[in-house]
């Protein structure tokens, strides 16, 4: 597969084939011609004398400084220098790929005025697998991430460490060992074409997107295996309710339950055991669904992005060079912190179906905890607590990072986005969410065993064959976490999702 580079038609899915799937990336004829028309834009007005923001000035606060002609390759050395502040432990390989993709992608738009040559070298590190090393923490988000971008764009100049093949090593070491040479220098606004974006916050953000989508299939399953374990009642997702509540995510989950329990023998009808399940039952439809929509809201969001110029000045027609904010990272660090509360909605609703399938108040006649003889056995008891305290640690993590800003460069900076620690809380809220689920799975598959045998739904028998084949009924109290890890790994990697899709068709 090779992921070939317009500036404008990058989707979700490319981002994914690339960040994750080390795909090959090219770039179109076309994007390369706006290109190097740009660079000739800012040639044409280096010669003729102007003085232009990030081409022959210094950098925020000093932009009324001018630099000498003499000195504009320096000039763009320095600031990476100096900026390359970012700390803490290095991005994950796959997002610092994805910030790589991500730029060469809006620079391949002709706004910025770099040379071919630096689109080319972004994209031969992606093609031989040299990953910059980008310690994770240090952008406001406005300006872009300046701080990890310019960890990233000092390994085209062969300066840093990189990942190689999965290794550690000098980004010297890397090229060498890949037959590559690092750029000799950088040319007037290069170096601030490079950093300032928003392709860190809007990679890591975009990672815990994808996964959440994914997720929020996953957590459809594990609700369907809860009602069933619990015996549901299967009328709260008739269409005909959901049609009178047309929300496009809600209409989605209901049709996802019914198509994963078509069949089942568990569910029953209002009136036949009870008259209404509880709300973490009942309302999957409701809950799920806002999710799912919260989700697609932010997909628009990152893939709008995907294929933005966001640097500052941009060029355009007559060699106009005009200064803006595209830089800015509001819209992303909203739509993470949108993305943050929507994953860890999945968790607090599946928590609680948890806590009904191990509370014998509220799990239809199951033994408490879910095994025999409890009191000799703990059973599912603390994976119910382990589930509560991630719960909990998310309602702290989904804290709106973008209500925050500190102004910086002297007061000339005034307000910034906080979008790149939105991105990564959205990351770490979707991963405990994902156990949370997890667990809720675990449990089911044993409510389910102790109900004993009936059909079950034409989607939740083949979630059943597939986990229980790693996942064994549990007699008497053993270590849970292998387990747990165990189901996660199904879900994180789709395994669980698409045995399920492959009997019963694509879920929403």
């Amino acid at each position: 597969m090779e992921i070939i580079l317009t500036g404008n038609n990058l989707t979700l899915e490319d981002f994914i084939a690339v960040a994750r799937g080390r795909a090959k990336v090219s770039l179109a004829a076309t994007a390369a011609n706006k290109a190097e028309e740009a660079r000739r834009k800012i040639e044409r007005i280096i010669a003729a004398g102007k003085t232009v923001y990030g081409i022959n000035t210094g950098f925020g606060k000093l932009s009324n400084v001018a630099v000498g002609n003499d000195e504009l390759e320096t000039l763009q050395a320095n600031l990476l220098k100096s900026h390359a502040c970012a700390i803490g432990e290095p991005l994950p390989v796959e997002a610092a790929r994805g910030a790589m993709l991500l730029r060469a992608n809006a620079l391949a738009k002709g706004y910025s005025g770099v040379r071919l040559v630096v689109i080319d070298q972004l994209l031969k590190y992606l093609n031989n697998d040299i990953v910059p090393v980008v310690p994770a923490k240090g952008s406001l988000g406005a300006s872009g991430d300046l701080a990890p971008l310019a960890h990233l764009a000092l390994a085209l100049l062969g300066e840093g460490e990189a990942f190689y093949k999965k290794e550690r090593m000098k980004t010297q070491e890397a090229l060498s060992l890949a037959g590559l040479e690092p750029l000799a220098s950088l040319a007037p606004k290069e170096g601030l074409s490079l950093i300032n974006g928003t392709q860190i916050m809007t990679a890591v953000g975009s990672l815990a997107l994808y996964d959440a989508i994914g997720l929020s299939k996953a957590a459809d399953i594990a609700a369907a295996l809860s009602l069933e374990a619990l015996l549901g009642i299967r009328d709260a997702f008739t269409p005909k309710i959901h049609s009178v509540r047309p929300h496009p995510g809600q209409a989605a989950t209901a049709r996802n339950i019914l198509k994963l329990t078509e069949g089942s023998e568990y569910l029953c009808r209002a009136g036949d055991a009870r008259v209404q399940d509880g709300y973490s039952l009942r309302c999957v439809a409701q809950v799920h669904g806002a999710s799912r929509d919260a989700f697609a809201y932010v997909r628009r969001v990152a893939e709008t992005e995907f294929n933005s110029a966001t640097d500052n000045p941009l060029v355009f027609a007559a060699d106009k060079v005009i200064s803006g904010g595209n830089f800015h990272g509001q819209p992303l660090a909203l739509a993470f912190d949108f993305l943050k509360i929507a994953a860890a909605e999945l968790a607090n609703i599946s928590e609680r179906r948890l806590e009904r399938l191990v509370n014998p108040y509220l799990n239809e006649g199951l033994p408490a905890f879910l095994v025999a003889r409890p009191g000799l056995n703990s059973g599912f008891m603390i994976v119910q607590y382990s589930a509560a305290s991630l719960v909990s640690e998310n309602k702290v993590l989904a804290h709106p990072a973008s209500v925050d800003s500190i102004p910086s460069s002297a007061g000339q900076e005034d307000h910034v986005s906080m979008g790149a620690i939105a991105a990564r809380g959205a990351k770490e809220i979707v991963e405990n969410s994902l156990y949370v689920v997890a667990m809720e799975i675990f449990a089911a598959l044993q409510a389910l065993d102790l109900r004993g045998t009936r059909a079950m739904g034409a989607g939740t028998a083949p979630a059943y064959r597939l986990l229980r084949q790693a996942i064994p009924f549990i007699e008497n109290d053993e270590i849970m976490h292998p387990y747990i890890e165990k189901i996660a790994a199904l879900i994180k990697d789709g395994e669980l999702v698409r045995a399920v899709e492959d009997k019963i068709g694509a879920l929403e």
